[in-house]
């Protein structure tokens, strides 16, 4: 993927994921995880891969935290799908 296509995607990728964090149903250890992969996916001194396989990991991890509500772990896993187009 060209550079300019994938910073575009990771764009939308970050935007889903404020949607996602300024929901008040979703649990406060994840809005602050949430927040951590925003700055993981801004940070362009990494490589777009690297960025990506560290958001893919914490996404993951929170993936498996009890708390989780249903529809919060459907928006993880789609955010995952996003994330693997990369």
């Amino acid at each position: 993927m060209p550079k300019a296509e994938s910073c575009g995607a990771l764009d939308e990728v970050s935007e889903f994921i404020t949607e996602l964090k300024e929901d008040m149903t979703v649990p406060r250890n994840i809005r602050k995880k949430l927040d951590e992969i925003i700055d993981i996916l801004n940070n362009n001194e990494l490589d777009v891969s690297l960025r990506v396989d560290k958001a893919v990991f914490i996404l993951d991890e929170m993936n498996e935290d009890s708390n989780v509500p249903a529809f919060t772990r459907t928006q993880i896993w789609s955010l995952v799908s996003m994330l693997s187009r990369f």
